[in-house]
């Protein structure tokens, strides 16, 4: 929420706007899109879910991970750590499937909503340009495991969402005492979000509520926030509450088989990691 400069005249007579107009650092899309979504207090956690995922918290620096990145939060800075982590394709793999395989999204979620969790027996890792956190392997490449003759497109379309799931839990995993510091609670914004089933599957594979917030709210609410904050408008980072609201909150069901899928998630990367690299 820094003033970083003012407008000069050559500018902003360009763009028509005020000569020495306050400029505000800002800051990167990731921690701005959790201040969209309200979070200012330890242990709130979100998720953006776009092209790529990044999941984040706040802690007061006691939960740091070497596996996930560290560094210092947008607001409060001085005594506020936000530690994250994220696939590099989550949105991007299920577009791309869209695109292959044809079909729309609102068709492909009616698909998968037939369909068993766990997609009867096929995992996915998403790793279609190669993967962040937690294994940060640009080598890693994505694996369709498990496939048999009864599996249909509907089948492979649920495991690519559940892929992405288990990715969201191998980073929530990493975290320090996270079942006893998160809340129970997490917030996604962002254009996955907009889907129920997705929704449904991240609450049923990490255990936690997923929480939609209204006016699908991303990472440009946070910055004209901090805009605000640093100008005076707001006087508060807490003030940014008053501006979320949920719109729906999907409530995990207990699925031990996909904790049984989970660790076959995690196993299967480290069993095919060097063909990756080979490849």
């Amino acid at each position: 929420s820094q003033v970083v400069g003012h407008l000069k005249k050559e500018m902003a007579d360009a763009l028509g706007l005020p000569e020495g107009m306050p400029i505000i650092a800002g800051g990167i899309d990731a921690p701005v899109a959790q201040l969209s979504a309200g979070v200012v207090e330890s242990g709130e956690h979100v998720v953006m879910l776009g092209t790529s995922m990044c999941w984040g918290t706040l802690h007061d620096g006691k939960y740091l991970s070497p596996n996930l990145v560290n560094y210092p939060y947008v607001v409060d800075e001085e005594k506020t750590i936000y530690t994250f982590g994220g696939g590099a394709t989550s949105g991007a793999i299920v577009k791309w499937f869209r695109d292959n395989f044809g079909s729309s999204f609102q068709e492909l979620d009616e698909m998968a909503s037939k369909i068993p969790s766990g997609s009867e027996g096929i995992v996915v890792l998403p790793y279609f340009m190669g993967e962040r956190s937690p294994i940060w392997d640009p080598k890693a490449r994505g694996v369709i495991f498990g496939l048999t003759l009864k599996h249909t497109k509907a089948h492979v379309y649920r495991a690519f969402l559940e892929g992405v799931a288990f990715s969201l839990r191998h980073n929530m995993d990493e975290f320090p005492h996270g079942k006893e510091m998160l809340s129970k609670e997490c917030y996604v914004v962002g254009g996955g979000a907009k889907s129920d089933v997705w929704m449904q599957i991240f609450a049923d594979i990490t255990g936690y509520n997923m929480i939609r917030l209204a006016g699908n709210v991303e990472a440009p609410l946070g910055d004209a926030f901090l805009a605000g904050l640093g100008t005076g408008v707001f006087s508060s980072p807490k003030e940014i509450k008053k501006w979320t609201k949920p719109e729906k909150r999907f409530i995990p069901n207990k699925n031990y088989y996909y904790d049984i899928l989970y660790e076959a998630y995690k196993r299967l990367y480290i069993k095919t990691n060097d063909l990756m690299e080979m490849l």
